[in-house]
């Protein structure tokens, strides 16, 4: 939402200052110049990256056009749904939620939690975390590398369609002066005209550049540093997954993996302590007790 309401200011202050300074509108409004221009990213889009990475790019738009799912409050609800998982292989042992991990969308914990399921990353990166423990035969230490290397290969293909936009961003105003030349042929031509549809074709081809470098600068870039951000937090996000089967597969109870994987989110989104034991079991440490 943010992401819109920035582009709209960015254009909108743009705008609005041209028309202060008594500047025509329609003199922006330049199909051809416009035509070039996108049509000319897309393609270098197209020419410099795969199938993949460019799906990657729209999905990342669209999640931006969205907003980042990793607030508080899915760190509140990751921590709750993964208190009660613990908390059942706590007291039926590992082999309990076989079934649970490898059928994710069928287990009766995680189908409540519908955000979980549909991040098909964090789910395969619990399932398969968990399943391995309950494979047996593996050191923590193992573990947290697997966990680590996991975390890795995702990162580095998350941020390849930053990369992609990135280029195109950088692109976009030597695309708007490609522009811009077309523009001053056409009006070489033109030469020995009336001077009115010089000076017209003169301002259509600044007007190439100007919005390649508008593009690039209030639009393309500020959404590849936003996509950015996102991966990051989908990677924090992951890290506190992390955090948190590590100190239980080391042998830590439930709710202290709970606590040392709400440490673990940034401080900007974490929960109070109390917060996260309201939404774990809303009865507190003293109901625990009574209930071990």
């Amino acid at each position: 939402m943010f992401a819109i309401i920035g582009i709209l200011i960015v254009f909108g202050a743009v705008i609005g200052g041209f028309l202060m300074e008594k500047g025509h509108l329609a003199v922006l409004v330049q199909p051809a110049e416009l035509l070039i221009l996108v049509g000319a990213a897309i393609g270098t889009l197209l020419v410099a990256n795969p199938m993949h990475i460019i799906k990657g790019v729209a999905g990342g738009l669209m999640g931006v056009l969205k907003g980042s799912p990793f607030g508080k409050a899915r760190y509140l609800s990751t921590l709750k749904m993964m208190y009660q998982f613990l908390n059942k292989v706590r007291k039926e042992g590992l082999l309990s939620v076989e079934m649970d991990v490898e059928k994710p969308k069928e287990s009766s914990i995680f189908k409540s939690y519908p955000d979980f399921l549909a991040d098909h990353h964090a789910r395969d990166f619990v399932c398969d975390t968990l399943r391995m423990a309950i494979t047996g035969g593996v050191e923590p230490f193992d573990m947290d590398q697997m966990m680590e290397l996991d975390m890795e290969v995702h990162h580095h293909e998350a941020t390849q369609p930053v990369s992609a936009l990135n280029t195109v961003a950088d692109a976009l105003p030597g695309l708007g002066i490609v522009a811009a030349v077309l523009g001053v042929v056409i009006t070489m031509g033109s030469l020995g005209g009336p001077p009115e549809q010089i000076g017209e074709k003169v301002a259509a081809a600044l007007v190439g550049t100007f919005l390649g470098i508008l593009l690039c600068y209030g639009v393309a870039g500020p959404l590849s540093s936003n996509m950015a951000k996102t991966a990051d937090s989908h990677n924090e996000y992951l890290h506190v997954l992390r955090v948190l089967l590590l100190s239980f597969l080391k042998g830590a109870a439930p709710m202290i993996a709970i606590e040392m994987g709400r440490r673990a989110i940034p401080a900007h989104l974490r929960p109070s302590f109390d917060e996260m034991e309201k939404s774990c079991k809303g009865g507190g440490v003293a109901a625990e007790a009574a209930a071990a």
